[in-house]
């Protein structure tokens, strides 16, 4: 195998930077401390870019670089994103990454990622999986474990996800598995300035119960969503208005031997039963077999990227 440093590897561009959303200041034992901020990395074409950002959100125990790099070492979709034209902000959600985590601070742990579940989500038994691209330590490695309150995590995610957008201005959400509730909210808390979410594999099916995570009480998020009417409570919220989604364009994206693509058609109903205008974008009717739910960082990863780019693209001259 090639040292790292003697691989020719892909070119960066020289416009990149990172920066910290900020938590709340809160008192604890040893004094004040910052809880759950959110580290942000960027970059952008050296020659300008297209003129709405992507922000690229990950799932569940992992952190931002699930975007920008696979495990067998090949760039990931944030380069390719990045080669296509589009200034990417790359994120680590709160308490996950380069984002700090302290119990007393953001809350209890939920339990660590173990392989036994990577086997399953990631490498499943699938005659169709053909497009696992190695080393299941490299996925395992960057698990973190989640908030135990699995609605907290995603109310603090939300936060900041929207005081991002506060500063870049309009974006275009990419999210993945368990990033996939916080696009619904981040969208509900800044209605104006998420013009479209591309949902990768999103977490589901609408009221899906999750063993030692949680459940989705709120239809496709943990943590409360408003709707228009307003709902009295979790129970009404489906068929309702959700804003921020309303006429917002929503790409669900599937692999072709996940099992999230059994119920994508079901969180597309209720999208659209939210106001969105949700569609499918299942890979093997683009031509790209063989995926999981890792789509983003399988072997053929720039496979899986090029029909989101043509979407963006579309998206973009609509």
């Amino acid at each position: 195998m090639t040292a790292p440093h003697l691989d020719p590897g892909d070119a960066l561009t020289i416009r990149r930077g990172q920066f910290w959303i900020p938590g709340e200041r809160v008192a604890t034992a040893a004094g004040t401390a910052q809880r759950g901020p959110m580290f942000v990395q960027w970059e952008a074409p050296a020659d300008g870019a297209h003129p709405v950002p992507l922000v690229l959100v990950h799932g569940g125990g992992g952190q931002g670089t699930d975007w920008t790099g696979t495990p067998d070492g090949r760039p990931g979709w944030a380069t390719r994103l990045v080669q296509a034209g589009f200034a990417v902000y790359v994120v680590d959600r709160c308490g996950h990454g380069r984002s700090p985590y302290h119990p007393e601070v953001i809350g209890p742990m939920g339990a660590q990622f173990p392989y036994e579940a990577a086997e399953a989500l990631f490498r499943p038994d699938h005659p169709g999986h053909t497009r696992w691209s190695g080393d299941l330590d490299q996925v395992v490695a960057p698990m973190g474990a989640m908030p135990a309150d699995l609605a907290e995590s995603q109310r603090m995610d939300a936060d900041r996800l929207a005081r991002l957008l506060d500063r870049t201005g309009p974006a275009v959400l990419v999210t993945h598995s368990a990033g996939g509730p916080v696009g619904w909210l981040t969208a509900n808390r800044r209605p104006g300035l998420v013009t479209a979410i591309a949902a990768v594999e999103p977490m589901g099916p609408p009221f899906g119960e999750f063993p030692g995570m949680g459940a989705l009480t709120w239809g496709l998020t943990a943590a409360e969503i408003t709707t228009e009417p307003p709902a009295s409570g979790p129970g009404e919220v489906e068929g309702r208005e959700i804003p921020g989604l309303t006429g917002t364009p929503v790409a669900v994206i599937t692999g072709g031997a996940s099992a999230f693509a059994d119920f994508a058609p079901r969180v597309v109903d209720f999208l659209r039963g939210a106001g969105a205008d949700a569609e499918r974008l299942h890979l093997p009717d683009r031509g790209v077999t063989g995926n999981g739910h890792g789509l983003i960082y399988e072997a053929n990863s720039d496979e899986t990227v090029r029909p989101v780019i043509d979407w963006l693209m579309a998206f973009e001259k609509s």
